[in-house]
């Protein structure tokens, strides 16, 4: 059986994404080269197109996210998860990657596809794929032992005008209990 056929199959002939049945597509995500029904979905016309820059992005036929980033499909759920990361100047995504559950291997696929920042480096992302900037806020979302600081960062402490370390995106610097500190940016959570 082809590919196409095994995700007809799987999908019931409707778009993995919106749920719509109309013009399918597969499309297999990056990185991958050769697609499999491990990393492929069926994907409406219109939605691909938009996803890929073909036409613009409308913020109101994503909203479909709010289910598909429940799926039990670890490609849906990443395809899901990287179009919320696009969309998180709307209020209503932001909102669902802060609740949005993926497991720590699908999050790891889900964030090797993200593009890089315009000047080449990599983008220092929270635990949710929520860009971090200079001077943000951020919440630590578990109990952190400072190693020679002697003391124990609490869960839910917020940590106020973070900086990023340069060339390494998974570590942020803050002060926690008047000392400065270096966090990994999987242990946090950005702050409105």
């Amino acid at each position: 059986m082809d590919l196409e056929q095994l995700l007809i199959d799987r999908s019931g002939n409707r778009c993995e994404i919106s749920g719509k049945n109309g013009a399918l597509k597969v499309y297999t995500l990056p990185p991958a080269d050769e697609g499999n029904e491990e990393n492929s979905i069926l994907i409406d016309e219109n939605y691909l197109n938009q996803m890929l820059g073909n036409t613009d992005i409308n913020p109101v036929d994503w909203q479909c996210l709010n289910e598909s980033i429940w799926s039990t499909i670890p490609a849906i759920q990443v395809l899901s998860w990287r179009m919320l990361q696009k969309l998180r100047s709307e209020s209503w995504a932001l909102n669902l990657l802060d609740m949005a559950y993926l497991d720590e291997e699908t999050l790891q696929w889900a964030k090797e596809g993200q593009e890089e920042a315009p000047n080449g480096s990599a983008k220092h992302l929270d635990c949710n794929g929520a860009e971090l900037q200079t001077g943000d806020t951020v919440v630590l979302t578990k109990d952190l032992n400072v190693k020679g600081a002697g003391f124990t960062a609490k869960r839910g402490t917020a940590v106020r005008r973070i900086s990023l370390v340069a060339d390494e995106p998974t570590q942020i610097e803050g002060r926690v209990n008047d000392q400065k500190i270096v966090i990994l940016t999987e242990f946090v959570k950005k702050s409105r």
